[in-house]
């Protein structure tokens, strides 16, 4: 039984656009199909998403019978045409697409790289003020423990003398009033009394 077998006159790695492409295909002894038999399809090859498409055509081809007229096959060449436009069309989109994923994915990486660097600079410029105002708050505390002990050295020195003012007048009400106690006087302030 013959086979089904379609000469592309253009290599299936190259995508032309031009329309004529496809009328160069040369179609040799298409067979009636037979009933539930595929065994004399043509075989997929290639293995980019296009050359699959452009093989599920060529196999939706064979499946169907030939054109018996020049104008029937030229309504199938239209058709082949219109579809392989659509296959190139859907490859594009596809394309296109995966170039703005990969472009929103290198921005979002780059603006997460961004991120980060201002994270880790705040964070080193945070960590030198902490830094700061902890040696500042040190020595503000050590002025004021300076300061709080200079005060209570003045405390000290007041209470000191206050006590020896306080000793010397006890000592000097004593010897009054041991004199008084002699002379068997009153005190001056004391006669007003009684």
């Amino acid at each position: 039984m013959p086979k089904c077998h379609f000469m592309p006159l253009v290599s299936s790695s190259s995508c032309p656009t031009d329309t004529t492409v496809l009328q160069r295909f040369v179609y040799k002894s298409l067979p009636a199909p037979m009933p539930n038999s595929n065994h004399f399809l043509p075989t997929l090859r290639g293995s980019s998403s296009f050359q699959r498409r452009e093989d599920q055509i060529m196999l939706g081809a064979a499946k169907q019978k030939p054109p018996k007229t020049s104008n029937d096959r030229d309504v199938a060449l239209a058709q082949l045409d219109k579809e392989k436009k659509w296959s190139f069309i859907k490859a594009w989109e596809e394309s296109e697409k995966n170039k703005a994923n990969n472009k929103a994915q290198r921005e979002l990486s780059a603006i997460t790289a961004w991120e980060n660097n201002k994270k880790a600079s705040l964070e080193v410029k945070l960590k030198k003020t902490e830094e700061y105002l902890e040696k500042k708050k040190a020595e503000y505390a050590e002025k004021k423990r300076n300061k709080a002990a200079m005060i209570h050295k003045q405390a000290e020195e007041k209470r000191a003398l206050v006590e020896a003012r306080r000793g010397e007048e006890i000592l000097k009400a004593e010897e009054m009033s041991a004199k008084f106690r002699a002379t068997g006087q009153l005190p001056k302030k004391f006669m007003g009394c009684f």
